[in-house]
């Protein structure tokens, strides 16, 4: 067994890290108007170079920027796709015990893609780290999924199909921009997959005119669609996700009612999945992933709490899960980011250090 020098890599991790205290208390004077954007921008600069560093410091092969200029993990790329727009709520994202902010977004308007400003920043990584630079952004069925057809200006999608059509498209054209920039690692954050193994989140689906049963397949094909024309040198991997805020979560349950289509109707090089908790369900729907050249990322490690791990207890997890995957096509990383928004988990950053590190070593020791 030898170390990969391709992505996913042994070990890996999802993509956001805890703001750094100067990070927090910069965004917090530019939104009082204390500091101007390029004031801003200066401190994210030095303050990603910082982390960028710091991966690289602990053996990881891949930097990423810890999604410091964002505030929230997805709504920040969304906003700046055409047709789409972000606004304020009434009341935020109901999580175990805690509300995000009151904000989301809808579409308004025919949606496409010229342009984004999540390009320069991964230009950005790119320019500032010697292992691989990873890029995340949201997969796009997370436009639809949480908001659902309430979401959708009637007047510009009378049928849905379009709707995911021109979504599709504007992701294609996503991949090949952040491909022309030097992307070669691409992630796409998902939470849509596990929202549908939960019977709760099902039912919430129907109730906004939607039916889980077919959504699988229609969000396989808008992956299939933007990642299809992809260069043969480019990654892309998907995140999938129960919900991570303030280390609460959303969704639970097993893959079982996804995993087929998600492993089989998805063109993906990779699969972080989520398995840190109970909440995930048994690795038995690992039956229906792909032997070859698809690389499952196990996520063993919590990124909600402080608490370290017990090393023999993550290789026993690894060592189950080979029941149904070959050791070579598996990988180790966290079960998601550590700051999926900018207020992160309830962890301390050299807590979060000390994980990553851990998954480095665990990584040396499981695969060589």
């Amino acid at each position: 067994m030898t170390k990969r020098t391709a992505a996913p890599f042994r070990a890996d991790h999802v993509g956001s890290l805890l703001r750094t205290p100067a990070l927090q208390q910069a965004r917090a004077k530019r939104a009082k108007g204390e500091i101007d954007a390029a004031q801003l921008k200066e401190i994210e600069d030095r303050e990603i170079e910082k982390i960028i560093r710091k991966q690289e410091e602990i053996g990881l092969q891949l930097a990423t920027d810890g999604e410091f200029r964002r505030s929230w993990w997805h709504f920040d790329f969304f906003r700046n796709l055409e047709g789409i727009e972000f606004y304020f709520t009434d009341k935020g994202i109901k999580f175990h015990g805690v509300d995000t902010k009151a904000e989301s977004v809808r579409t308004v308007g025919k949606v496409g893609f010229r342009g984004h400003p999540h390009i320069e920043h991964f230009k950005f990584v790119k320019d500032h780290t010697r292992v691989a630079a990873k890029m995340t952004i949201p997969a796009p069925g997370v436009v639809h999924f949480r908001q659902g057809r309430v979401s959708i200006s009637k007047q510009v999608y009378p049928e849905l199909d379009a709707f995911f059509d021109d979504l599709a498209q504007a992701y294609k054209k996503a991949v090949q921009a952040f491909y022309d920039a030097g992307c070669r690692y691409l992630q796409l954050d998902d939470t849509t997959w596990a929202m549908m193994c939960d019977a709760a989140e099902r039912q919430h689906s129907r109730e906004r005119g939607d039916d889980p049963d077919k959504l699988p397949k229609i969000y396989a094909r808008m992956i299939a669609t933007a990642i299809k024309d992809r260069p043969a040198d480019m990654v892309v991997t998907m995140h999938s996700c129960r919900g991570n805020f303030r280390s609460t979560w959303i969704a639970e349950g097993g893959y079982e009612p996804v995993a087929e289509v998600m492993f089989n109707e998805t063109p993906l090089d990779g699969y972080f999945l989520e398995y840190d908790s109970e909440r995930s369900g048994g690795f038995e729907p690992l039956r229906f992933f792909p032997k070859g050249k698809k690389q499952l990322v196990l996520g063993l490690v919590t990124s909600k709490s402080g608490r370290l791990e017990p090393k023999d207890e993550i290789k026993r997890r690894i060592d189950e899960a080979t029941k149904y995957v070959a050791l070579d096509q598996i990988c180790l990383s966290p079960q998601c980011g550590f700051a999926s928004t900018e207020e992160g988990n309830i962890l301390a950053e050299d807590e979060q250090w000390a994980k990553l590190r851990m998954i480095v070593e665990l990584a040396d020791e499981v695969w060589g």
